[in-house]
């Protein structure tokens, strides 16, 4: 299985802590974040990591190497201009298999790769949106889900919305194809296409997520590792 790790962002909601460092570089209790990210791959049977990078992503580079360290092979992807988080996929397009989960830099997730992968074979969509029953707590719900099918999604329009994108997305390849070439383009867009299509699968999680990408969120996920030391 094969995981694309977005962590090109420029992460201006963390002020001082990203402006030497990307998010994924933050050190919490010791480590940086995305050793983490990779503790919880590994765990999950994921050794392949594509990592797209752009924001100070030399530091990723130096560090991560060919991922041997830490149990998985990495692969690159480099991005000389900010794509959004769909336009760093399609860019990393020639290192891509058949199907590849999407992990973004700031996310911690509890999820079962491999059902998941089943889920969306079985179910012979384009693409799975995990999502997981939020209700406002944790940041604003975005999300509609009727049938076992993502129907809504909107960062802008939350009145009413129960469900949260939980940060891990599945796809096809072939979705790149929706995808245009050497320019922005968000994820949110992507939803809205597959949904439109009827080709975006609803995967139910039920545990929590943590995200670094505010500094309430930092400070969340710092309490959460403590508490398991």
């Amino acid at each position: 299985m094969q995981v694309v790790i977005i962590a090109g962002g420029l992460g201006t909601r963390l002020g001082s802590l990203t402006l030497n460092q990307p998010k994924s570089m933050i050190r919490i209790l010791g480590k940086p974040f995305i050793d983490y990210q990779f503790d919880l791959l590994t765990k999950g049977s994921v050794t392949d990591v594509v990592l797209c990078l752009g924001y100070q992503g030399q530091q990723i580079q130096d560090y991560c190497g060919g991922g041997r360290q830490f149990g998985v092979d990495i692969k690159y992807s480099i991005e000389d201009k900010q794509l959004d988080t769909a336009g760093a996929i399609k860019l990393a397009e020639p290192l891509l298999q058949d199907y590849f989960f999407t992990l973004y830099g700031d996310s911690y997730v509890f999820i079962d790769f491999k059902d998941m992968l089943s889920s969306l074979q079985k179910d012979n969509k384009l693409g799975a949106m995990s999502v997981y029953q939020n209700h406002n707590q944790f940041d604003k719900s975005n999300t509609a889900v009727a049938e076992g099918r993502v129907i809504f999604y909107s960062k802008e329009n939350w009145e009413n919305l129960k469900y949260i994108d939980y940060g891990v997305n599945l796809f096809r390849k072939e979705v790149l194809n929706l995808i245009p070439e050497a320019g922005p383009y968000s994820m949110g867009t992507l939803f809205n296409q597959l949904i439109d299509r009827q080709e975006l699968l609803a995967y139910e999680v039920t545990k929590r997520f943590y995200e670094i990408g505010s500094i309430n969120g930092l400070n969340e996920f710092t309490e959460f590792v403590k508490g398991r030391i």
